[in-house]
């Protein structure tokens, strides 16, 4: 996909704009974002996963979990998974 701008370099940037191009203030900004969802991590809310998982942190199954998760959009993260930071706060008070 070519730059929607100058229409020459390949796009390298978001709005659709080349390394140079997007780099021009004058440029830049005549050319909105084209998503403003899914931006950064974690930044629209997903799917709570519908279990907890008893794997520790770190190891193979806790991995093999997160990506399961990721495969169906939802968190990563569950509040009462094994190792999660608010459980172990909770047990600390």
């Amino acid at each position: 996909m070519l730059c929607r701008h100058c229409d020459r370099r390949p796009v390298a940037r978001s709005r659709g704009l080349c390394w140079s191009c997007f780099y021009t203030p004058t440029v830049r900004d005549r050319y909105p974002p084209l998503s403003t969802q899914n931006r950064g991590l974690g930044m629209g809310r997903k799917r709570l996963p519908c279990e907890p998982c008893d794997a520790i942190p770190g190891t193979p199954e806790k991995i093999r979990v997160l990506m399961e998760r990721a495969a169906r959009e939802q968190e990563l993260f569950h509040e009462h998974d094994a190792g999660h930071l608010s459980s172990s706060l909770a047990l600390a008070s």
